[in-house]
């Protein structure tokens, strides 16, 4: 769980993962990339199971492991161990085995989910002083978005994992509310995913590629677009009115879209912001944090936020973590604005939302009691052992 330690994880090497069901577009997309000089100075990681090869057109010179592309990025399969090869790629740089490198993308496979990758950069302390991840981008196929995601919990996942969402095979779609429906369904599952369009321009996917998107270690980096708590404060809002026009509408088609959109929201990923006006103890966070990992198991999904610790007085503490792992807490030199409580966003599945809601906030309200009354054990066992001294 989260550690009391400060900690600087300035240089760390930014990587994005490239995520997205079987056929929706990932090796396309990093293909596109890969034309653009602005991938120069990129890894590009490649699970063996994806489901198109690179284009090895574009391949200059290559080893058994690493491959040497036009623009100067770097090109590798993934056979096995993601840790032991992001290691060896870092060790390789900083011995001169291979070009230098400052950012990695990972194409995952149309099966796997982030979340086990997430926990690697998290819980590896080796791949953790090294990499951050900076973004998740998930791409879906419009066409087959909808059957995809009632028949595979996978889909429903990598959408709730991910920061930026690109939608594909627009142009295929016969439907056209395809785009209005999934865009709908997306932001049911995430609220504070930014939902996209491709832009297959080498250029446009080069920059999107190696966004250094939000790192905790940097002490004056804002959290703000990163955590983003109106969206999960408010995930109605952004679709209120669409709501309302299906439950009145019962023609046919329309109807059927709504039926299967309410049934979407039976895959049951929710969020929650606990918002706490009073500063947290160390010892609050931290039972706070466990006692939710043992509450709500593999049913956590994600968990990030600004902590109000007391005793670090204008320096909130940012904290971060996949499924039942945290990472260890950083600190930023100031808050961002005026705003100074403590505001943490859960994101679960498979836990009713008001379930969610009252396991956090009894917590919380368990813990603030329980240290309170440590504190004033302590104070008076320390006045008691004055008098008797005196």
């Amino acid at each position: 769980m989260a550690s009391q330690t400060r900690r600087s994880s300035a240089g760390r090497i930014p990587v994005t993962l490239v995520t997205g069901f079987l056929g929706s577009g990932k090796t396309t997309l990093i293909n596109a990339a890969l034309r653009a000089p602005g991938m120069a100075n990129t890894v590009v990681v490649v699970n063996e199971f994806g489901e198109v090869g690179l284009d090895h057109q574009l391949v200059t010179s290559s080893s058994d492991q690493v491959m040497v592309l036009e623009n100067g990025c770097l090109c590798c399969t993934v056979h096995s161990d993601l840790v032991g090869t992001l290691n060896g790629l870092y060790h390789d740089r900083a011995a001169g085995r291979i070009p230098s490198f400052d950012n990695v993308v990972i194409e995952t496979s149309g099966l796997a989910e982030p979340g086990p990758v997430l926990q690697a950069f998290l819980s590896e302390p080796t791949l953790d002083g090294l990499y951050r991840v900076a973004t998740v981008i998930t791409l879906v196929d419009v066409v087959n978005w909808r059957g995809t995601v009632e028949r595979h919990d996978e889909a429903v996942r990598q959408v709730a994992f991910a920061d930026r969402v690109l939608l594909t095979k627009l142009d295929l779609a016969g439907d056209p509310q395809a785009e209005a429906l999934a865009r709908r369904d997306i932001a049911d599952l995430n609220p504070a995913a930014e939902i996209e369009i491709v832009d297959w321009s080498p250029k446009a996917v080069a920059a999107l590629l190696t966004d250094k998107g939000f790192d905790a270690g940097d002490s004056k980096a804002d959290p703000r677009p990163w955590l983003k708590v109106a969206a999960h404060e408010n995930p109605n809002d952004h679709h209120h009115h669409d709501h309302g026009h299906h439950h009145h509408d019962h023609a046919g088609h329309d109807h059927d879209h709504h039926e299967a959109h309410y049934h979407l929201r039976g895959k049951g990923v929710e969020s929650f912001v606990l918002t706490r006006e009073a500063p947290l103890s160390r010892d609050e966070l931290q039972f706070l944090l466990d006692g939710i990992s043992q509450n709500l198991g593999a049913g956590l999904l994600r968990v990030k936020g600004l902590v109000n610790i007391a005793g670090e007085s204008g320096k909130p503490a940012v904290i971060q973590g996949a499924q039942h792992l945290l990472h260890t807490m950083t600190w930023l030199d100031r808050w961002p604005d005026k705003d100074d409580r403590t505001r943490i966003v859960f994101i679960t599945q498979g836990i009713a939302s008001a379930e969610l809601r009252e396991i956090v906030e009894l917590l919380d309200r368990v813990g603030a009691r329980t240290f309170k009354a440590r504190e004033r054990a302590k104070i008076l066992q320390e006045a008691v052992a004055r008098r008797s001294a005196g």
